[in-house]
């Protein structure tokens, strides 16, 4: 089964054994997450979520992307700032689509 949800503000096509890599989540690594704003199931589509549909994800680890430079500056003023930043994500791994 394919499915598309929605978490973290965006949209992911999945399926079973798909891995995402999703903005931090509140759970902790080694537990289940339960995604239930389904949008699509197989091409059938919900208005706008589908009802008694879960897709059930395992969280396998939290960590932090590689750092990315942000360097600010004026030109001529003398003005420059240099700020590092490294983004915390969870990898989750898709277990199951369940349709009730």
């Amino acid at each position: 089964m394919k499915a598309v949800i929605e978490t973290c503000g965006k949209q992911y096509y999945v399926e079973e054994g798909t891995v995402l890599y999703l903005e931090k989540l509140d759970a902790e690594a080694g537990s289940e997450v339960i995604f239930d704003k389904v949008l699509m199931v197989n091409g059938v589509p919900g208005k706008p979520y589908l009802e008694n549909v879960e897709v059930i994800g395992n969280v396998e680890k939290h960590g932090k992307t590689k750092k990315i430079i942000v360097f600010k500056y004026l030109p001529k003023k003398h003005h420059r700032k240099k700020q590092g930043h490294r983004q915390p994500y969870s990898k989750v791994v898709i277990k199951e689509i369940i349709t009730k």
